[in-house]
């Protein structure tokens, strides 16, 4: 076969977001039935389809499962250390407003150890789209308890089942002030994806939680089957609800699963309020940030 021939076969076999990944670092270490790919999968077609210029977007995570979501992706990425992504994306979003910033990793990162940063973040209003892929567990330690994990539901640290009321994501946030909110499975493929896309098109704090399965550890301990068994129950068991009051969205073990868009609105960002304060303040004599971003460049 021609060298011609064995490139348009190459080419033709070639998945379609593998422009979006760091292709020389696959296969990814998740298990076997793990959702994280298959909200990675609609990450790089929400980039896709918005026609994002990747050349001007970062992505950050910090550690456990998810948080190995930045090292595959092929964008400017920072792997940072337990709980402080959000702090991290603030730093840089700040310092480089040009740039679109996704902060995606799991819950035990963002809302367990992370959990202040969380909901100072969305406070300020800082201008992140945060994707929290939540699995009930901490995953890559263990399976230990989590911030999420339902209440009755079993764990390496409560093997008698959970008795810590559980986040409601979804509420946690918007209670804090987050502008955009919502949830789905990663069942919900072309609705994840919308979701991704029109995040991407909006300003101030955005967060997309997204219910993943864990087979190796929350399925194997709750003794709730596969990963294929778990997809089967977010079909049968999901109920969408757009504009749901989030504070009637908390799940419970191994029942119904409120999903939908439940906020979206238009606040100033942190970086607004700022500017216009100090020009307020201060009049002519306010310099602000340069219309093409940060002060640091090639």
């Amino acid at each position: 076969m021609s060298n011609v021939k064995q490139k348009v076969r190459a080419e033709e076999a070639e998945h379609p977001i593998a422009p979006y990944l760091r292709m020389d670092r696959i296969p990814h270490i998740w298990c076997p039935t793990c959702g994280i790919g298959t909200v990675v999968k609609c990450y790089a077609t929400a980039l896709e389809e918005a026609e994002v210029d990747l050349d001007k977007t970062a992505i950050i995570s910090g550690i456990g499962c998810t948080g190995r979501v930045a090292g595959y992706m092929k964008l400017d990425a920072f792997h940072t250390t337990h709980g402080r992504a959000i702090p991290f994306g603030t730093g840089l979003k700040l310092g480089r407003p040009e740039l679109n910033v996704t902060v995606f990793s799991g819950d035990g990162d963002l809302v367990g150890i992370g959990g202040n940063h969380f909901i100072h973040a969305a406070r300020r209003n800082i201008d992140l789209l945060v994707i929290l892929v939540n699995n009930f567990i901490y995953a890559m330690t263990g399976g230990q308890n989590a911030p999420t994990t339902p209440l009755v539901a079993r764990s390496s640290t409560m093997p008698f089942g959970n008795y810590e009321a559980p986040f409601n994501i979804p509420n946690l946030a918007k209670c804090c002030g987050a502008t955009y909110v919502a949830r789905w499975t990663c069942l919900h493929i072309r609705r994840v994806t919308k979701a991704f896309r029109e995040a991407l098109g909006k300003k101030g704090f955005r967060v997309i939680e997204v219910i993943t399965p864990c087979a190796t550890l929350y399925s194997r301990l709750n003794k709730l089957g596969t990963g294929l068994d778990l997809m089967k129950f977010y079909h049968d068991e999901a109920d969408i609800c757009h504009g749901a009051d989030t504070r009637d969205v908390e799940i419970d073990f191994q029942s119904r699963i409120v999903c939908g868009k439940f906020v979206d609105e238009e606040k100033p960002t942190f970086s607004e309020r700022r500017e216009e304060h100090y020009r307020n303040k201060l009049g002519d004599d306010f310099v602000g940030m340069p219309s093409e971003g940060g002060w640091l460049h090639e």
